[in-house]
């Protein structure tokens, strides 16, 4: 098997919380995740541990193009490879924020505010002759890698898994797992969390077999088995919430404060301390959660 290695990009100085994961080849390496553009020094150290500079990556491999995952992308695109820029890969539908990020930038904006800048650094485009679009179950190869990438929407609908060896790269489709006490959330941010969709894709991601899961939040896991059990059981979890709280219409303040109370109360029954819920907060903030579960409720399952 060839070795797959987990780089901490040591989120806000927080570690274990949004990984990029490494693989060497004769001519470079591939990761697949960027991170977001605030944590590229951090990428840097991280690759100095493997005796790698950011110009040895050839490839960076995009789950999808949410700021956690995608920000440093247009970066390594002019910078990597010794000057060459990276090649990016990215599913159909999140190509055009990729080349023109702006409309991404300035929605983010609204939502981030002041904290845009420290929470994510700088977004570049990606120029167009270094951006690779994929379709599903498209295979890639890279310098004898094969990735396949599956099309699995329901946290976002710009979203790839990649199948490699043995192991699956979920980026947030997956859930948040952090190191710890066996502990799974599922990230629904607006707009187009899904239920129906995420359960379907857990079903594809299942069958394709592999042994090992990899979130981008965080590390690789060998019990693929017992990890899609985990998920299905906070999908289901998800969905009780929902149906007891949302046909009453609360606005969204109210739905946060109450997701947060169960949120932590279901930390806490799954062994989870106080002091190990701020990185799951890091990863995964629970007031978008609570935005994409109102508009999905609205949208898809309101009556009347």
């Amino acid at each position: 098997m060839t070795e797959v290695y987990t780089l901490d990009l040591n989120f806000l100085g927080i570690s274990h919380v949004i990984a990029s994961y490494l693989i060497k080849h004769s001519k470079g390496a591939v990761i697949i995740e960027s991170g977001p553009g605030s944590t590229i020094e951090g990428l840097w150290a991280a690759l100095a541990a493997h005796n790698l500079t950011v110009h040895d990556v050839t490839d960076v491999l995009l789950t999808h193009i949410h700021l956690d995952h995608a920000g440093a992308a247009g970066w390594l695109a002019r910078n990597a490879n010794h000057g060459q820029g990276a090649n990016i890969y990215v599913h159909p539908n999140g190509a055009g924020h990729m080349l023109n990020p702006e409309k991404l930038i300035n929605s983010a904006t609204r939502i981030y505010g002041e904290m845009m800048d420290t929470l994510w650094g700088e977004f570049l485009a990606v120029p167009e002759d270094k951006l690779i679009v994929l379709q599903d179950q498209q295979e890639v190869e890279i310098d004898g890698l094969r990735f396949c990438a599956l099309d699995v929407p329901g946290h976002a609908d710009h979203h790839f898994a990649y199948l490699f060896e043995d192991i699956c790269f979920t980026g947030d489709v997956g859930g948040i797992r952090l190191p710890g006490p066996p502990h799974l959330r599922v990230p629904m941010p607006p707009p187009e969390f899904h239920l129906e969709k995420w359960r379907a894709s857990v079903s594809k991601l299942q069958e394709a077999g592999c042994k090992k899961v990899a979130p981008t939040h965080f590390g690789i896991y060998d019990d693929a088995d017992h990890h899609w059990q985990m998920l299905n059981r906070g999908l289901d979890e998800v969905e009780e919430f929902i149906q007891t709280v949302m046909p009453s219409d609360p606005p969204v303040n109210v739905i946060d404060e109450r997701f947060a109370a169960w949120t932590a109360d279901r930390s806490k029954q799954q062994g989870l301390a106080e002091d190990e819920f701020a990185p799951y907060e890091a990863a995964n903030p629970s007031w978008m959660s609570a935005t994409g579960m109102q508009r999905y409720w609205k949208k898809y399952r309101a009556v009347g």
